[in-house]
């Protein structure tokens, strides 16, 4: 894309310092303001650290003005950088008031944060990004002004404005044909195309696009899917709406929270600056393998067994995992039990579990329908019946113990020894036997789901009870203790709903807990009255008291204290949270297990959904969205496209959509807006050589990108390898699980290097990543799109054929 437009474009030079001044002491003003603000915020903090003692409601009290005064502060120093970027200048026609008093409306400034004049009834100095009176500044074209004469985009470094850059959308005035690309503040925007990375995504939110717009601001409620190929802004456009979102759904979605899943660690990270930068900081950034609380999980396994693990029919063998759990023994079963019924005489007995005896207690827990661990207490309670029976009638004659042990026969005649009462009493006995409870335990145990599932992938039998074949026993088995991949975590989330969290442990200390809350809250009251005057009590009337008004279990109540948490803080230890909005980045990876995980954490299926069918490169992903959708959302979810890229050079595009061919010949890949001039470089190595010419080819793209960033992307096969030898050779290079991408090198997997970009790309042996999955050709089409500007490819072996007639 040529330079060219609607506008004239200013910079800082002598000719338009006049202008650069002016903008200058306005953005002065500005941050005179921030400053003002971000003082009173610190000193309600202060104040608020400052207090101390008090009521256990005091204290809970000052937490919560904490914790916002602190959210407060954290926002206001996230919009130093990029206060101001933006001002709209009104035709004539867009005017304030009526009749005599009707007057041109003035610029209109548009930053990061509203800030309003207190002095002058509160008007507007800066407008939020977001607010719809600053949509304009993203929409208004010379077709369509929107009452827009001039659009003026504002540089700056640190708080002096460096440039400016105007747009002029009245045709009349306007020195040239209108833009032709139909692009906003085309000179803005390349300049970010054009600037170095940093290895941290930076903000658009002053360089957005109509197309991009209209996705931040769309609805909130249902599920947005955003198709967008390679450059198109999908990861910015997700943040934006979310920064969009806590802004005009604030009430509702700082109680509920809101939820950010990416695709790997290093690519939160590597986003982890943007939405602080506008001044939001409620979102829960996750991975798949970080949804279930307490685990972060990391173990690399084959496509193949990610396949397994991330199918739906793992619904039924984690049920049926269960199932296999609440055992009946094959024939009887003898305990020998201490210290039971030893008030009738007796010191050591055993109790014989029988088969049948077990089958019905079974059942009848099975037939409540709660989670295993919450029917448990069921199943032991008809199991200790029938044994008290068994007991009893061993110690006397019961004329009910052939009824109560399942017999048909009607009950017999003769003196009954022991009543009711002792019957109960031997029940009790029975339930707290360790030796019992232990028996029972491997009949029907307590199990946590990283329990169960370790359990199940240990034990080929485990698996085969379960429903697994002989195929998929074999890529599941590893011993316990192997840690757990990214896979498993919805399947641990399926087990927990399966299983129930029994949590009378933690009920039992919080009744504890509150029972010494209400002694303390008597043990006031009774000062109270102890210290009250008795200088009337010969007089008739009553004096009222607080023991008359409060009784100790409201005082204890009244004065109960709660940690104040963010609604991130809370859904992060919390499984069972459900978010108020949920955004999936790289979705299309995304397996039907781990949709299903998701969809239980926003029941009201309001998504915002952003991904690319083409880059699909698990086995379980996505290669249509309506096969997510229609299940869980059926009329609830909508489609849109993002056809323009912004990042990716045509260069570069063209020669990654002939691998489209093969992926999926119905997609198309997204325009470029720019060009580079310089076409992807391809450089054959010897097949001994490979290491050498990776190496000399990296200081070379060094040495070129100054600093900016390279990224080399090699097959994940080779890895360790060819990162280790990047890394002893270039200074500064990083790899492995997690790389630094602040440094100026950093060697990664196509699956690693998906969401991030680098300006310039070297992709080692293409053929290989093609070959080790498939859905290799995926895997390459996303290596091939990661750059801003260069790539060159380095191999040794076969080219694919995409590229051999590049």
């Amino acid at each position: 894309m040529a330079d060219g437009g609607a506008g004239q474009v200013l910079r800082a030079g002598v000719g338009e310092l006049g202008e650069v001044e002016r903008e200058q002491a306005y953005v002065t003003r500005l941050y005179a303001k921030l400053d003002a603000m971000r003082a009173t915020a610190g000193e309600h903090l202060a104040e608020a650290l400052r207090a101390s003692g008090g009521t256990p409601g005091a204290r809970s009290e000052r937490e919560s003005v904490v914790s916002r005064a602190r959210e407060q502060v954290a926002g206001l120093d996230a919009v130093e950088q990029g206060l101001c970027f933006g001002r709209l200048d009104f035709t004539d026609d867009t005017a304030q008031g009526t009749g005599p008093e009707r007057q041109a409306e003035g610029p209109r400034y548009v930053g990061r944060i509203g800030i309003f004049d207190e002095d002058d009834d509160y008007e507007p100095l800066l407008v939020d990004w977001r607010a719809p009176a600053a949509r304009a500044f993203y929409l208004a074209t010379a077709a369509s002004p929107q009452g827009v004469r001039r659009r003026r985009h504002i540089t700056t470094r640190g708080r002096t404005v460096v440039g400016v850059s105007d747009e002029v959308l009245d045709l009349d005035e306007a020195d040239g044909a209108p833009n032709r690309d139909g692009l906003t503040g085309e000179a803005t925007l390349l300049a970010a195309l054009t600037r170095s990375r940093t290895g941290r995504m930076r903000d658009i939110v002053d360089t957005i696009q109509a197309e991009q717009d209209r996705v931040i601001r769309s609805d909130l409620a249902g599920v947005l899917v955003v198709q967008g190929g390679p450059g198109t802004g999908k990861t910015a456009v997700a943040l934006h709406r979310a920064a969009y979102l806590l802004y005009t759904y604030r009430e509702q979605l700082s109680r509920q929270g809101v939820l950010l899943v990416g695709p790997h660690a290093t690519f939160l990270a590597y986003i982890g600056h943007v939405l602080p930068a506008l001044a939001e900081t409620g979102v829960l950034p996750r991975t798949v393998g970080q949804l279930y609380p307490g685990i972060d999980a990391r173990r690399a396994e084959s496509a193949a067994t990610g396949e397994v693990k991330g199918s739906l029919a793992m619904v039924d063998v984690v049920r049926a995992a269960v199932a296999d759990r609440q055992r009946v023994p094959d024939g009887p079963v003898e305990v020998e039990i201490a210290d039971t019924h030893a008030g009738f005489g007796f010191q050591r007995d055993t109790v014989v579990l029988e088969p049948e005896v077990i089958e019905r207690a079974r059942d009848r827990a099975r037939r409540t329908t709660r989670p295993h661990n919450l029917a448990r207490p069921v199943f032991v309670a008809e199991v200790v019946d029938a044994l008290g029976w068994q007991v009893a009638q061993r110690l006397g004659a019961d004329p009910y113990a052939d009824q109560a042990l399942g017999g048909n026969d009607a009950p017999g005649e003769g003196a009954l020894l022991l009543d009711e009462a002792d019957v109960a009493e031997i029940r009790r006995e029975l339930a707290t036997d360790q030796a019992l409870l232990a028996a029972l335990d491997d009949l029907w145990p307590v199990l946590t789901p990283q329990r169960l599932l370790a359990d199940l992938y240990a034990s080929d039998e485990r698996m085969a009870a379960a429903g697994l074949d002989a195929d998929r026993i074999a890529l599941l088995r590893r011993p316990a203790g192997s840690g757990w991949a990214p896979a498993d975590v919805p399947l641990l989330d399926e087990a927990a709903e399966l299983l129930g969290e029994d949590d009378s442990a933690r009920q039992a200390r919080l009744e504890r807990a509150r029972r010494r809350q209400i002694a303390y809250a008597q043990g006031v009251l009774d000062i109270t009255a102890g210290s009250a005057s008795q200088e009337f009590e010969d007089e008739e009337s009553e004096i009222l008291e607080v023991g008359d008004l409060l009784d100790a279990s409201h005082l204890a109540d009244r004065q109960e204290y709660a940690e104040h948490l963010t609604a991130a803080e809370r859904a992060a230890a919390d499984r069972e949270w459900t978010f108020g909005h949920v955004i999936v980045d790289e979705a299309q990876d995304l397996s039907p297990m781990a949709w299903r995980l998701l969809m239980r954490r926003c029941p009201t299926r309001s998504m915002t959904v952003v991904g690319d069918v083409a880059q699909t490169g698990d086995l379980s992903g996505t290669g249509a969205w309506s096969d997510v959708f229609d299940r869980y959302a059926a009329d609830r979810w909508r489609l849109t496209e993002l056809r323009t890229s912004y990042r990716t050079p045509a260069e570069i595009l063209s020669v990654a959509a002939r691998l489209l061919t093969h992926i999926d010949p119905s997609l198309a890949a997204p325009l470029a807006v720019r060009e580079t001039g310089v076409p992807p470089a391809i450089v054959a190595a010897a097949p001994d050589g490979l290491a050498d010419s990776v190496i000399e080819t990296v200081r070379a793209a060094v040495a070129e990108v100054g600093d900016g960033r390279v990224g080399v992307i090699v097959p994940a096969g080779s890895a360790g390898t060819l990162g280790g030898t990047v890394a002893a050779a270039v200074p500064g290079a990083a790899f492995g699980d997690d790389p630094d991408l602040e440094r100026t090198v950093a060697v990664l997997t196509a699956r690693q290097a998906k969401g991030l970009e680098f300006d310039t790309v070297v992709v080692v042996e293409p053929g290989s990543i093609v070959a080790e999955s498939p859905r290799g050709h995926s895997d390459l089409y996303v290596a091939l799109t990661r750059t801003t500007n260069t790539l060159t490819i380095v191999h040794s072996g076969h080219l694919p054929v995409e590229l051999a007639t590049a």
